[in-house]
């Protein structure tokens, strides 16, 4: 459990693992989709992950190159988790 948690863990890591978990977006989509995140922080974040081996980059020729980040087999894994982390937040957030 403490390994799992360790791979969310550090603040707006769990939102981008979500946004990832629709699909491979590039760093401009995900700047896009999660505006309150600095650019300073998503770039150290998605290092981070891939050095978790979470999520893997991907350079897409053409003009400009592109660079799409994926979830990997391991960063799919955490899906239920982080399903059920987002329940229990909801839960929580309406008890009284």
């Amino acid at each position: 459990m403490e390994v799992a948690l360790a791979a969310v863990a550090g603040r707006w890591t769990t939102l981008v693992l979500r946004e990832l978990m629709h699909g491979s977006a590039s760093y401009g989509e995900l700047r896009g989709r999660l505006p309150e995140i600095s650019s300073k922080v998503l770039a150290e974040r998605l290092q981070a992950l891939g050095e978790r081996e979470l999520v893997a980059r991907e350079r897409v020729a053409g003009f400009p190159v592109r660079t799409l980040y994926r979830l990997t087999p391991a960063g799919e894994a955490l899906r239920p988790l982080l399903v059920e982390l987002y329940r229990t937040g909801v839960a929580l957030s309406s008890a009284p």
